[in-house]
C-alpha cells in the first residue's frame, strides 16, 4: 500500500502530478479535507486555516491562533492518514513528518520561478506579471516560514526528499512514471519495522495532541518515547498534579500499553512557569 508525501509548490504542477499518480496508481489524494479536519478540531473556519496556510492572515488572525495546536493536529491527521496507506499526501509537511518511516516516499516537485509565474497568470487570466510573481513569493514565503518553524529545516533542501522532479524539463506523465518506479523499489517496501515506526511515531503525536487538549496539560512540554506501545515520559513538569493528569492521560489512549513515568517536579515552579511562558 504505497504511501506518497509530496510538496505543495505553487505553479509546479504537483497537483497535477498528484492526481495522476491516483490514477496510476489507484491512490487517494488528500489535502483540503485535511484543512476540514483541522479546522473541526479547532473549531475555527476552515477559510482561517487556508488563509494561516498561504501566508493571507493578518496580524490579529496569526496572534489569535494556537499556532502549537494547530501543529499538532495536523501531524495527527497526516500520521493517521499515513497508516492507512494508498495515500498522496500534497502538503501539510508530509515529507518532514513521514521521512524516517523507510516505505514512505518523499518527493519534491519544483519549477523555474519563471515558469510558475506563467502558469498563475494563465490561470487567472491575467497579464500582471508584478501581481503573479508577488504572490508566488508569498506563497513561497508562507511554506519556508512553517517548514523552519515546525521542523526546523530549509525549505526546498534536496536532502529532505527521495526524488526532486523538475517539470520544466519533465512531464508530468514522466514524473508520475519516476514516482511509481521508485515507489516499487526494495527500499520502500512495507515491512513489520516500517510499519513499527510509523505506529511509534503516531502514538506519540496523539499523546501530545490529547495533554494539548487538557487544561491541566496544556503547558506541558515533555518528550513522549513510544516503543510497541511501551510509553516513557521524561521531562519537567510544575507539580504533583500535572505529573499525575499527564501519565493518566497517556495511558487512557488506544494502543499505549504501559507508562513509564519518569518526569520530574521543579523545585522552583515560579521559575519554571515564566520560563515556560517565555
Amino acid at each position: 500500500m504505497p504511501t506518497i508525501a509530496m510538496t505543495q509548490e505553487m505553479g509546479s504542477l504537483s497537483k497535477d502530478v498528484a492526481l495522476q499518480l491516483t490514477q496510476t496508481m489507484n491512490l487517494t489524494v488528500l489535502r483540503h479535507e485535511m484543512a476540514d479536519h483541522v479546522a473541526g478540531k479547532m473549531r475555527i473556519p476552515t477559510s482561517l486555516i487556508n488563509r494561516l496556510r498561504e501566508g493571507k492572515a493578518g496580524l490579529v488572525e496569526r496572534m489569535s491562533t494556537d499556532q502549537e495546536r494547530l501543529a499538532l493536529y495536523t501531524a495527527e491527521q497526516v500520521l493517521e492518514l499515513a497508516n492507512r496507506g494508498q495515500v498522496v499526501l500534497r502538503g501539510w509537511g508530509a515529507t518532514c513528518l513521514l521521512r524516517s518511516v523507510p516505505h514512505v516516499v518523499c518527493i519534491r516537485v519544483t519549477r523555474s520561478f519563471k515558469k510558475r509565474v506563467e502558469w498563475l497568470m494563465e490561470n487567472l487570466e491575467i497579464d500582471d506579471r508584478e501581481f503573479a510573481e508577488a504572490e508566488i513569493r508569498r506563497s513561497d514565503e508562507a511554506h519556508a516560514s512553517r517548514m523552519h518553524q515546525q521542523f526546523g529545516v530549509t525549505w526546498g533542501d534536496p536532502l529532505l526528499y527521495d526524488l526532486v522532479l523538475n517539470t520544466d524539463r519533465l512531464t508530468v506523465e514522466s514524473c508520475v512514471e519516476q514516482i511509481r518506479l521508485l515507489a516499487g523499489r526494495p527500499e520502500f517496501q512495507e515491512s513489520p519495522e516500517s510499519h513499527a515506526i510509523l505506529a511509534n511515531l503516531t502514538l506519540e503525536t496523539q499523546i501530545r495532541a490529547a495533554l494539548k487538549k487538557q487544561v491541566a496539560t496544556q503547558n506541558t512540554n515533555v518528550s513522549i518515547e513510544s516503543r510497541s506501545g511501551k510509553v516513557t515520559l521524561r521531562g519537567i513538569v510544575l507539580n504533583a498534579h500535572e505529573r499525575t493528569e499527564t501519565e493518566k492521560i497517556a495511558t487512557a489512549l488506544a494502543g499505549v500499553h504501559s507508562v513509564a513515568n519518569e518526569l520530574r517536579l521543579m523545585t522552583n515552579s515560579r521559575q519554571f512557569v515564566a520560563a515556560r511562558n517565555y
